[in-house]
């Protein structure tokens, strides 16, 4: 896999928003079909259309616990003039070959069992005396706890029309009709009708699997103590909970110290299990960004001009960004900027539609809307950056959370939208319409 950034563009000028993210969806292809066990398929895109090879229900079935009957012989039954029907069988989900339903007869149906022949309606229990010689019952009783059976009569208080009470063959989908279209994400509902009608495996993209890897000397393991100097490690979390969201099985590797190295090595560890690879910090222009050290000459032995380019965006925040292939496999690589919301939006821009991609989807982005921005006070943007702010959405409306600074986490965590203000902007006052995407 080899990156497509080969645009003549001067390396003094930075990449565009779309540009960035073209050069990733131009270079990640979907993941190779593979046959999966249904359980197994969850959260998998659907590589074909499913059709329907038997109806459901197969069969006109029950759809209450009741008797089955012929609408003649409960024509004008009443409370204080009941039919009186003989009962000649029982009819139970899974029983096969139940008896038939003559004139002035009835058989006692469970819920899904099959209609009888000659039934042409069921009456619910309830409506009934449940053979019992008595008023209307509310049940009927375990099978072995009734002596009354599967036979003497049974009381009907109230008529019913013609296939009251039943379902129909087919009435859910019928053999022949398409069950599931390719693109499909494959999510308990899906999964429970392939099952119904009889599918035990599946034809599906697998999800991708994805390694999150953030560095920092500087980085603690949540949990533990933190020294003068020290910060709790939030950026893998995030990554790594933000790519299983998107659909990918994550993997978090710990931080790694600032040795380009000990990073080269680490990543060679981790592509085994990889489909891409996402790390964060060290990409920008400080002595001790390891990220651009380790891999700005990394390369990919069978593929000329493949490797990892170190690239500048016109966008606020995450200007720094890497992205490329690497390993024997050519898996694919983003490197991130490691201020919190940097990472967390430059993931939601480009590493999200990367691993919707992977999934063979065919739309990769989130959903987006126009929003009018409320505001306190006037908003700053960079000229000639697209900025993106975090806002709480809502009816149309949508509140800036916290300010631009790329280090608010909190601000980060009670926004379920990023605010775009274009390049050509530079304030933007309240009142004014602009569009939004929306993470929800």
């Amino acid at each position: 896999m080899s990156s497509a950034a080969t645009r003549p563009h001067d390396p003094d000028q930075p990449w565009s928003v779309d540009e960035h993210l073209e050069d990733i969806l131009s270079t990640v292809r979907p993941l190779e079909p593979i046959e999966l066990q249904l359980l197994d398929a969850q959260g998998c895109v659907l590589v074909d259309d499913v059709l329907v090879p038997v109806s459901l229900p197969p069969f006109d079935n029950s759809s209450m616990d009741g008797y089955a009957v012929r609408v003649a012989d409960i024509a004008g039954a009443g409370e204080e003039f009941p039919a009186v029907l003989d009962v000649v069988g029982d009819a139970a989900a899974g029983a096969a070959d139940p008896a038939r339903v003559g004139p002035g007869q009835a058989v006692r149906i469970m819920t899904g069992a099959p209609l009888p022949p000659g039934a042409e309606t069921v009456v619910p229990v309830e409506w009934t005396d449940g053979g019992l010689g008595e008023g209307p019952v509310s049940g009927m009783r375990a099978r072995s706890l009734a002596p009354e059976g599967a036979q003497g009569q049974v009381r009907v208080h109230r008529s019913a029309e013609a296939r009251a009470h039943v379902r129909d063959k087919g009435s859910d989908v019928r053999a022949g009709e398409r069950a599931l279209e390719a693109g499909t994400i494959l999510g308990p509902p899906q999964i429970a009708l392939l099952a119904a009608i009889g599918r035990g495996t599946v034809r599906v993209r697998p999800r991708p699997r994805v390694v999150v890897v953030s560095t920092g000397s500087e980085l603690v393991q949540p949990g533990e103590a933190l020294a003068h100097g020290q910060i709790y490690d939030s950026n893998s979390f995030a990554l790594t909970a933000a790519a299983r969201d998107a659909g990918a099985i994550a993997y978090r590797v710990g931080a790694v110290a600032d040795d380009a190295e000990t990073l080269r090595s680490t990543i060679e560890d981790q592509l085994v299990r990889a489909d891409l690879m996402v790390t964060t910090g060290g990409v920008s222009v400080g002595a001790y960004d390891v990220v651009k050290e380790a891999l700005a000459h990394v390369g990919d032995e069978d593929e000329a001009g493949a490797g990892i380019d170190f690239r500048k965006l016109a966008m606020q925040p995450g200007k720094p960004q890497g992205f490329g292939s690497i390993g024997p496999d050519h898996t694919p690589l983003l490197a991130l900027p490691g201020n919190p919301v940097s990472s967390y939006v430059s993931f939601e821009l480009f590493v999200r539609p990367a691993i919707r991609a992977l999934m063979g989807l065919p739309d990769v982005h989130r959903p987006r809307a126009r929003a009018v921005v409320k505001a306190e006070r006037t908003l700053r943007s960079p000229k000639g950056r697209r900025q993106f702010l975090r806002g709480a959405y809502a009816d149309g409306e949508v509140i800036p959370v916290g300010g631009a600074g790329s280090h608010l986490v909190a601000a980060l965590a009670h926004a379920d939208a990023l605010i775009i203000v274009p390049e050509d902007v530079e304030t933007v006052e309240s009142g004014t319409e602009l569009e939004v995407v929306l993470l929800g």
